[in-house]
């Protein structure tokens, strides 16, 4: 790395131990990652003992590359995300996610305070991230981070994560047109579904992984 490279990764490391010293007094175990590696490392060696593991549509995940080696340990993989599957047949593995051994997530933003802010269009993966599932295992890319209020943290999702996803998942709404947020009341609209978890979830094992790295949108 050159030497801005190197003091750019430093600045962004010291606010994710910020985030990660947050989290755990905000009751989560909490870890901070150097890299997508370290992260992926984590959730495999979390899964030992996982016979179904979910997963919640994140980008984040999928960066990690962690689903196939999942798949090729022998765990059942609960993912909706297939274009193969029906309707009925998506909802019916999401039902499925609220019960699984560990579920995996990204995260819309997160706050230097500790706050996990999510939107959701469905409202399946912010449910599996605080009750159901056995444990959970969120990952928060630098780029997530936002160091401000929930509502900051909301504004931070509707300007850079829903456009981006709008148009991944080829929902017909303004966003995935202009790259910006109009509050639209598109029939396809993915902003229903606002979430602020602040503290760990009394029932429920959540691990956030912070890592220092742009992971998803």
């Amino acid at each position: 790395m050159t030497m801005t490279e190197d003091l750019v990764c430093w600045s962004h490391e010291q606010k994710c131990l910020k985030a990660v010293a947050s989290l755990e007094k905000n009751g989560f175990t909490a870890k901070y990652c150097a890299g997508p590696e370290a992260a992926a490392e984590y959730i495999i060696a979390t899964a030992a003992d996982a016979v179904t593991v979910g997963f919640g549509g994140s980008m984040s995940i999928v960066s990690l590359g962690v689903e196939q080696v999942l798949r090729e340990q022998g765990k059942e993989i609960l993912n909706h995300g297939s274009p193969a599957f029906s309707r009925d047949e998506k909802i019916a593995i999401m039902r499925r996610q609220l019960t699984c051994d560990l579920f995996l997530s990204g995260c819309n933003a997160l706050t230097l305070n500790g706050e996990l802010i999510n939107i959701d269009a469905t409202g399946n993966r912010v449910a599996a991230m605080f009750f159901g599932p056995r444990r959970v295992i969120v990952v928060a890319g630098r780029n997530k981070l936002v160091d401000g209020t929930p509502q900051d943290a909301i504004l931070r999702v509707k300007a850079w994560a829903t456009p981006p996803n709008s148009k991944r998942l080829n929902f017909k709404t303004p966003c995935s047109a202009t790259g910006f947020c109009s509050d639209c009341n598109s029939p396809d609209r993915l902003c229903r579904i606002t979430t602020i978890i602040d503290r760990k979830p009394r029932f429920t094992d959540v691990h956030v992984l912070v890592v220092n790295a742009d992971l998803g949108f």
